[in-house]
């Protein structure tokens, strides 16, 4: 009998690669199939390129002349740049290798070891395995930053009735390193973020005709299996008993109803001083606008509205592994933002957790709404010493940056510092917006407590929405609807949606003392 269900089944999906440590050099390294060595570029006076650490034995064992080849092609040493040189199955001493990739590391600093990272990636698709030297150039400074930008240029979700169009290569042997703690422990670090990076990208591109509230639930439930943290999951009912007015109003109308999420971590020594950081995730798995129905041309990406919950479950899933010293807690507002003849409608009053109204006069100004009662619930029952929000939340900041850089807007000024650095050295930038004061005015209702959406500047009047919600707490709210999609491939980034800000949260949060002057 034929099978004609249309229940959908999760297709299995590509890995990243897997990495290894090895003090030797890359030809020597046996069953691999590709050596990657860096080119460094010419110097001020104009000299040539230069290969760096294996180039020279490489180049004996295959009787080349690499830097003669680099010189042909006109090779720079661009951070990312890559000159393929295929091997004839019959050159000397080959032992299986088919391909040389001369990748430019530019100036060397982080963002040019993860543009050569994500360059091999790329470059190395359908292969069997990679040795590359690249990473020893600077272990301090490019192990981790090389390592996440080759796995997330591996990064690629399908949904196909066929295996995947390539698959990454899924052996990396970071050769001419030495095998110490030290160097371990960084890579570690590395693939905590880097697989922070995949998984929050896998979860904004799950197709919304599977992904819904309870959906991403289960993928907390099981996050919180695999790292050992504390899990509670609050259905419609106990929201509506609960007083989220916000979740319920705006996931009313779905056939798949709302879902709060709440993750625990605690590190190993915490005790009862240890202070609590809490990250609120805007987890609108659909988002149709609601009544305020968006044109369709708008709604296509909006299985992505989700992306600050999936960053929140990313980052839980990766604390203990970046050693994360402070308790956090993960609160993912989960909810479809649909049509139906109990919608939320433009006029309507929702109370929010903790008593604060909103007239809503827009329906698709619903992530405010859902992210409040999570804020509010935040302040009220987990005395947290930092709140952080993460959201894909106003068109206006796509129209201020780009594509390429995060907004932000913080209540404290360390804070604000640290999220700021913490981007620019995980690879997410972050821009600094005003929390002004001025347009205060504008959030005014004649019959609620604010307005949920009084108009433009439209980034600044949703954090000011949100600002009454934290009271005195240290507060940072991450508008990523600029950076929610990568139009293209470039760097580490594919075409998509990008999971924006696991990473920064990480190289937050995994520092010594996170908290380090904040308050």
């Amino acid at each position: 009998m034929t099978d004609t269900s249309t229940a959908l089944s999760f297709p299995s999906q590509v890995s990243p690669p897997e990495f290894a440590i090895s003090g030797l050099r890359p030809h020597v390294i046996l069953g691999v199939d590709v050596v990657a060595l860096p080119v460094l570029p010419e110097d001020e006076a104009g000299g040539a390129v230069l290969l760096g650490p294996g180039g020279a034995e490489l180049g004996e064992a295959l009787g080349l002349d690499l830097v003669g080849v680099l010189e042909a092609g006109r090779a720079t040493g661009a951070a990312g740049e890559v000159v393929a040189l295929p091997v004839p199955s019959g050159a000397p001493d080959n032992s299986g290798l088919r391909l040389v990739l001369l990748v430019g590391v530019g100036a060397q600093r982080p963002v040019d070891f993860r543009r050569a990272g994500a360059a091999l990636a790329r470059a190395a698709h359908d292969r069997h395995a990679v040795a590359t030297t690249i990473a020893a150039l600077d272990p301090e400074a490019g192990l981790e930053a090389f390592v996440v930008g080759v796995m997330l240029g591996s990064f690629a979700f399908h949904w196909r009735s066929t295996p995947p169009e390539t698959v990454p290569v899924p052996r990396v042997v970071l050769a001419d390193l030495d095998e110490s703690a030290s160097q371990r422990a960084t890579l570690g670090r590395a693939l905590a973020a880097g697989g922070a990076g995949w998984r929050s990208r896998t979860l904004a591109s799950v197709p919304s005709n599977l992904k819904n509230p309870e959906w991403l639930a289960d993928q907390a439930r099981e996050i919180a299996g695999a790292a050992g943290l504390d899990i509670r999951v609050w259905d419609e009912r106990e929201l509506e008993a609960g007083g989220f007015g916000g979740i319920v109003g705006v996931g009313k109308a779905s056939a798949t109803p709302p879902r709060l999420i709440r993750l625990d971590y605690a590190p190993r020594k915490a005790n009862r001083r240890t202070p609590t950081v809490v990250l609120v995730g805007k987890g609108i798995t659909f988002d149709t606008g609601g009544l305020s129905i968006k044109p369709g041309e708008a709604m296509v990406n909006m299985k992505r509205d989700m992306t600050g919950g999936a960053v929140v479950l990313a980052t839980m899933a990766a604390l203990a592994e970046v050693g994360c010293p402070v308790r956090v807690v993960g609160l993912v507002a989960a909810a479809e933002n649909a049509v139906s003849g109990n919608a939320m409608r433009p006029g309507d009053v929702v109370r929010h957790y903790g008593g604060r109204t909103s007239e809503v006069t827009n329906t698709d100004a619903e992530g405010r709404l859902v992210l409040a009662d999570a804020l509010a619930y935040a302040v009220e029952q987990l005395s947290p010493a930092v709140i952080v929000d993460v959201a894909t939340l106003t068109g206006a900041m796509k129209v201020a940056l780009g594509q390429t850089v995060g907004g932000y807007f913080a209540n404290d000024d360390a804070l604000a510092t640290a999220l700021a650095e913490s981007g620019e050295q995980a690879g997410e930038q972050l821009w600094r917006f005003p929390l002004h004061a001025g347009y205060e005015d504008k959030l005014a209702s004649k019959i609620a407590d604010a307005d949920n959406a009084p108009g433009g500047p439209g980034a600044i009047t949703a954090a000011l929405f949100l600002q009454h919600f934290v009271g005195g707490v240290p507060w940072a709210h991450l508008d990523i609807a600029s950076v929610g999609d990568a139009p293209e491939d470039r760097h580490e980034w594919t075409k998509g949606p990008t999971g924006f800000g696991a990473r920064a949260l990480l190289a937050w949060l995994g520092r010594e003392d996170p908290l380090a002057g904040i308050g």
